[in-house]
């Protein structure tokens, strides 16, 4: 099927409100296909890596944390912005720093934007199956916990909305449903 783009929004103009390194802040000027014409915020954040280290007892690898702009304790994948690095380096790097875990043989999971309606932010997902512990975690803001959950268990902790951030969220219900097709 072709597309007729009959219903393209179109950008007439766009302000910076804010620029930051880790993000710009603007508002739009968007006109709908009916002619309606209003100003949209809209958020641009630079892409982030997260890593899924599932071990040989299909548990995951999460960090227990606070988020402050909310105010949750959370658990999460370890992950963070790309900077200057192939978005897997950077993967493999925050992972070595929030949790002490080197994860091994990397491999791309899926990438997914959060927030489409409103933010540019492009998450990459990553899968390891295995990690080396080389120490005590280097960033000490990141994590109160890191342990390693039951992927079942993970699945639970999503359902009672201790898992909210949509990467992990994403992370788990994608290796759960693997897990039902014999993929994993």
């Amino acid at each position: 099927m072709q597309a007729t783009e009959l219903t393209r929004w179109t950008i007439h103009g766009e302000r910076v409100v804010d620029d930051t390194r880790r993000a710009r802040l603007s508002i739009a000027e968007v006109e709908l296909p009916d002619g309606v014409r209003f100003e949209q915020y809209v958020i641009r954040a630079p892409r982030s890596a997260m890593v899924a280290v599932l071990d040989d007892r299909e548990r995951l690898l999460l960090m227990r944390r606070h988020r402050f702009v909310f105010d949750r304790w959370v658990w999460e994948l370890p992950g963070g912005y790309v900077d200057d690095e192939q978005p897997a380096q950077c993967a493999v790097r925050e992972v070595e720093e929030e949790t002490g875990w080197r994860p091994q043989a990397v491999e791309p999971l899926l990438s997914f934007q959060p927030w489409v309606g409103t933010a540019d932010a492009e998450n990459l997902l990553y899968l390891a199956r295995q990690a080396e512990h080389i120490g005590a975690p280097v960033d000490v803001n990141e994590a109160e916990q890191v342990a390693w959950i039951p992927l079942d268990e993970a699945y639970e902790l999503v359902s009672r909305g201790e898992i909210v951030g949509a990467g992990t969220v994403i992370a788990v219900l994608e290796l759960v449903a693997r897990k039902a097709r014999g993929e994993l």
